[in-house]
């Protein structure tokens, strides 16, 4: 949820930015485009940090980096350092992965389809709170006031930190075979039930095993060139698209819509003040299309374990594109933007599909650091 409110910003302090300090378009998609660029850094940062000293170091140093550099942001007094607070506050959402590739280590696989869908509804969350949030702020308070309230569900995350336990699968990845039973042990203990009989074996939990053996890479090798293997290459490849089209997509109608509105603006229909409350407009577009996240993730998720990924993935695709191709002539405004809710639902469904097959057929880096990687080409500067 912080990582969806601190990307969902983007659609609205650039605006109000340029108008306060006069900035140039370049200057304004700067901004947005610093933050892509960090989560690219972050993405291979944290997923190294993450396999190597562990998923709770990992989660913990994400949540410094970004709710400490989310905040500074908002106290920013030129336009240098609010880019390089903002890069910073990328390079810690890079981390985003790491939070979802923990929990799903501790996801039973016949149930991994619907938990990860139930788990992404909390971005949708975020998102419908984010446009809310700056509908509510920033015609009466500013863009500095809504940097420092949407960096509180950052800070949040320290509390639920001491909550957190290491992942049993990290452990018995390590050889830690007896700190992974306690932790198995543990979770059965909070659950109120014990753990089945017999004895905790790696190969008994390593869904991966098959895949990864014909690499066999030595330890301390970079898990970056395990992904150009021959035995991954094509998967990998594969994921590449699938993820380079799911971001741009995404990302690019989300900052979209405040092009159009601007669009509108110059053209004489609608006559915005960042300052005043008729900015009202464009927070009303962007927390109506949020909702299209909502019928998105129901969608995929009576998909997903009836279909399977791919084929999911592939009815998805279909109906977006039916959904994108009217756009390419004149609509009227109703039309067009019905029309956008539909892409947007569909590729929320995609993003969060691939996101839970994704890890299933290949390493967490590759998860955490491509995904990101073609994050950086989405915004249509």
């Amino acid at each position: 949820m912080a990582e969806s409110m601190e990307l969902m910003i983007l659609s609205f302090i650039g605006p109000s930015v340029k108008d306060e300090w006069g900035l140039s378009s370049g200057q304004e998609s700067l901004i947005t485009t610093v933050v892509f660029l960090g989560m690219l850094v972050g993405s291979y940062l944290w997923a190294f940090i993450s396999d190597n000293q562990g998923r709770r170091i990992g989660l913990v140093s994400v949540a410094v980096v970004t709710s400490i550099f989310a905040f500074v942001s908002a106290l920013a007094p030129n336009y240098i350092l609010l880019v390089v607070c903002r890069m910073i506050v990328g390079i810690g959402l890079g981390g985003g992965p790491v939070y979802a590739a923990w929990y799903i280590e501790f996801v039973p696989v016949q149930n991994r389809g619907v938990c990860m869908v139930i788990y992404s509804t909390f971005w949708t969350i975020g998102s419908i709170l984010e446009a809310l949030l700056a509908w509510i702020v920033m015609p009466i308070m500013g863009w500095r006031w809504l940097l420092a309230f949407s960096s509180l569900p950052c800070f949040a995350l320290f509390i639920f930190y001491f909550l957190t336990i290491e992942s049993p699968r990290y452990l018995c990845l390590k050889g830690k075979i007896g700190d992974a039973h306690n932790v198995l042990k543990k979770v059965a203990e909070i659950n109120k039930t014990e753990l089945p009989p017999g004895s905790l074996v790696y190969h008994q939990i390593s869904e991966n095993t098959p895949l990864l053996s014909a690499t066999n890479p030595k330890p301390g090798s970079s898990s970056f060139f395990t992904l150009l293997s021959p035995s991954l290459l094509r998967t990998s490849l594969l994921m590449w698209v699938v993820f380079f089209g799911n971001a741009f997509v995404y990302f690019g109608v989300i900052l979209m819509i405040p092009e159009l509105t601007s669009v509108k603006r110059k053209c004489g229909a609608v006559v915005l003040n960042p300052n005043t409350l008729a900015n009202s407009i464009l927070y009303k577009n962007v927390f109506i299309s949020s909702f299209a996240e909502v019928p998105g993730l129901i969608l995929s998720a009576a998909l997903v374990d009836k279909f399977g990924r791919r084929i999911s993935m592939m009815i998805l695709y279909l109906i977006g594109f039916l959904c994108f191709l009217p756009l390419i002539f004149d609509q009227y405004e109703l039309i067009k933007t019905t029309l956008f809710f539909g892409v947007r639902m569909c590729i929320t469904g995609n993003y969060k599909l691939a996101t839970i097959y994704c890890p299933e057929v290949i390493i967490l880096l590759l998860f955490s650091t491509f995904d990101l990687f073609f994050i950086l080409f989405s915004p249509p500067n």
